[in-house]
């Protein structure tokens, strides 16, 4: 196993000793209930039609009920996102990210095949030579993510979305999420290597093998 790997599958795994319950169980059937709304981004079963707006199916419940909390308080902003997170109460959000986890999320759209290689050895090797880690340390080889640690999944995200965030990450303009492991991660990233990460990730099925 190359060093890099190991040394993040190490951060991760103390990581995740120490993460807190972000979540508690929510009501799937009342979570769909009322996820009239969201449907007009997302797609009634969680898998987005645009490539600019996340697939939510199948996404850890945790994960999604973190990142309403953190639209809601303002820790991460979005023109949309954060005006629709407000009126939520704590239980609406317990019950989307319940609702939207119990999904089974489709393949995400890529932009350019041509990547697929370079992303996929960047994905599950990183580069040595700039020590950028594997990404699938922390969100798995098949890009399932890590529900214990709240890493998300990635897997079938459309590679569009996944390189805005990305570069978001790199460029600071996006802090949260795994305690603040991502923006040191991006700025180690050519954006070649985001751009071929992100079309891999879109391609990997499934996101949950369980």
């Amino acid at each position: 196993m190359k060093k890099s790997v190991l040394m993040a599958l190490i951060s991760c795994v103390g990581i995740s000793m120490s993460a807190p319950l972000l979540a508690q169980s929510g009501d799937a059937e009342r979570g769909q209930s009322i996820s009239g709304v969201c449907m007009a981004c997302h797609g009634p079963d969680g898998n987005s039609f645009n490539p600019e707006w996340p697939s939510l199916a199948g996404q850890s419940a945790q994960y999604t009920y973190q990142q309403l909390l953190d639209y809601k308080e303002g820790r991460r902003k979005d023109p949309l996102m954060t005006d629709q997170a407000k009126p939520l109460s704590d239980q609406d959000m317990r019950d989307l990210a319940a609702f939207y986890a119990t999904q089974i999320p489709t393949p995400g759209m890529g932009m350019d095949p041509a990547l697929l290689d370079l992303g996929r050895q960047v994905y599950l090797g990183g580069n040595s030579a700039t020590g950028l880690t594997a990404c699938s340390a922390c969100h798995g080889p098949n890009g399932a993510g890590d529900r214990a640690a709240v890493y998300p999944a990635v897997g079938s995200q459309h590679a569009m979305y996944n390189i805005a965030q990305l570069e978001h990450y790199r460029d600071g303009t996006r802090i949260t999420d795994t305690r603040n492991i991502m923006p040191g991660i991006a700025q180690k990233m050519s954006d070649e290597e985001i751009r071929a990460v992100a079309e891999y990730m879109a391609h990997i099925l499934p996101r949950f093998p369980n």
